[in-house]
């Protein structure tokens, strides 16, 4: 009887040791835990990330195209997967993880035909950081912004202009520059009139300057002289004034500043300085 006894009892302890390790082998099956993906091919992934893509479903764009490149690190799929990256990262709205995949894939293939995309979407990427939707709303001009952005912008065109002129988004990426070295010099001149509003008229004389020795062919450099006659006439320093005065009048003989002054209407809207 003791043996029966005996028997049973390591007979109930297997079947518990066999429920404990079905349920634990169930858990690992729970449905949000299994991977949809599990045995695709490249192709398979690729395909997936390109109708996700024209869906406009981003964050299932790079899911598959981050799993195809850990899945499958060599061949075209994967270095497709590099280039694309960059831009579904971009829409949806990972400007930073954007830029990282296009400097990495820079770095990893400089002489890859597609390049000059890469070059083309980071200029894009820090073309528009920061504009935003309270930056549509406003209607915020780029020179408004912090120019860092502008001025990466600004390189990663240059870079693609220079090495690759014949490019298919070098037009494009020249007509961008144009705006941006603007948008950067009147930037310098916003600053110029914070200081003119200040007070602070040699700050602003200095700040005007350096405008005009950067981007010299740039529009604000009309407002930018404005600026260091306005500036130097507060300063007392009329030789430098009157210097300033004559450039201007030579290169900007009916500028609307002579009449409306530094001080223009502003839109409704426009409750900022």
């Amino acid at each position: 009887m003791r043996s029966v006894a005996r028997f049973l009892r390591r007979f109930a302890h297997f079947r518990l040791v066999l429920l404990c390790s079905a349920l634990i082998a169930g858990c690992g099956l729970l449905p949000d835990q299994i991977d949809e993906t599990a045995g695709w091919s490249a192709s398979k992934l690729y395909a997936e990330a390109r109708d996700a893509q024209a869906n406009r479903s981003w964050e299932d764009a790079i899911k598959y195209l981050e799993k195809l490149e850990a899945r499958f690190p060599y061949g075209r799929y994967a270095m497709q997967a590099q280039i694309e990256l960059g831009y579904v990262y971009w829409k949806s709205g990972e400007p930073a993880s954007a830029i990282a995949a296009a400097d990495r894939f820079i770095k990893m293939h400089p002489n890859h035909p597609a390049v000059d995309y890469v070059y083309y979407l980071k200029g894009l990427i820090n073309y528009n950081e920061d504009l935003g939707y309270m930056g549509y709303l406003s209607m915020q001009d780029t020179s408004e912004r912090d120019p860092k952005s502008a001025r990466e912008s600004f390189d990663a065109f240059k870079t693609l202009v220079t090495r690759f002129p014949d490019s298919k988004y070098a037009p494009d990426a020249i007509l961008r520059m144009n705006y941006l070295v603007n948008a950067l010099a009147s930037q310098e001149v916003n600053v110029a009139k914070y200081y003119i509003k200040r007070g602070a008229y040699l700050a602003a004389a200095n700040r005007a300057q350096a405008a005009l020795k950067e981007y010299p062919n740039a529009p604000a450099i009309e407002e930018a002289l404005f600026v260091m006659v306005v500036a130097y006439d507060k300063l007392g320093l009329t030789d430098l004034r009157d210097d300033a005065e004559r450039v201007m009048r030579k290169n900007f003989p009916n500028s609307r500043y002579y009449t409306e002054g530094l001080d223009k209407k502003k839109p409704w809207w426009r409750l900022w300085w």
